[in-house]
């Protein structure tokens, strides 16, 4: 009685691994496994597609606009998405946090969107595809006086025009 019970436990035990180990599957691998398009396949070309999976936000730090290694892996991302897609085009917004005055931080937000805008172009973007404005710290993602909501709030928002939403 006791073996089987020990051998039931290390059963269960091993089988909870094995269901743990296995990554999920894509919307796209799903489908196919099903013999068919369901409505968990997403459409590459969509809005919601570009912000959840290509990412619309970069992140930079105190004071700074350059382009770090991540925010760069995200624009070369986005970059591959606003090329497979040339009926849309992009406005980036750069934004700052909240520490400085009105008009650093507007200058600031235009040295980040900029930065973006210049990485995208350097990528193939065509420029005239690429607009840019300045937010400063008048529309903060994380409103808080805290370093963990100035580092959301220091951001280039890449928003796309005419892209379809779902």
């Amino acid at each position: 009685m006791k073996s089987t019970l020990k051998f039931l436990i290390a059963a269960g035990a091993i089988l909870a691994v094995a269901a743990c180990s296995e990554e999920p599957a894509s919307p796209e691998a799903a489908a196919a496994n099903s013999g068919g398009s369901t409505a968990a396949a997403v459409d590459q070309s969509t809005l919601q597609y570009f912000q959840q999976t290509v990412g619309d936000s970069v992140f930079f730090a105190t004071n700074a606009s350059s382009i770090s290694p991540r925010a760069r892996q995200t624009l070369q991302r986005q970059a591959q998405w606003l090329n497979a897609n040339l009926a849309v085009n992009a406005q980036i917004a750069g934004h700052a946090d909240e520490r400085g005055t009105r008009e650093f931080n507007l200058a600031l937000g235009a040295r980040r969107a900029e930065s973006v805008r210049s990485f995208l172009v350097s990528q193939g973007v065509a420029a005239g595809r690429l607009s840019t404005i300045s937010y400063g710290k008048e529309r903060p993602a994380a409103p808080c006086s805290a370093e963990t909501c100035w580092s959301q709030n220091r951001r280039g928002v890449t928003g796309l025009v005419g892209a379809p939403t779902s």
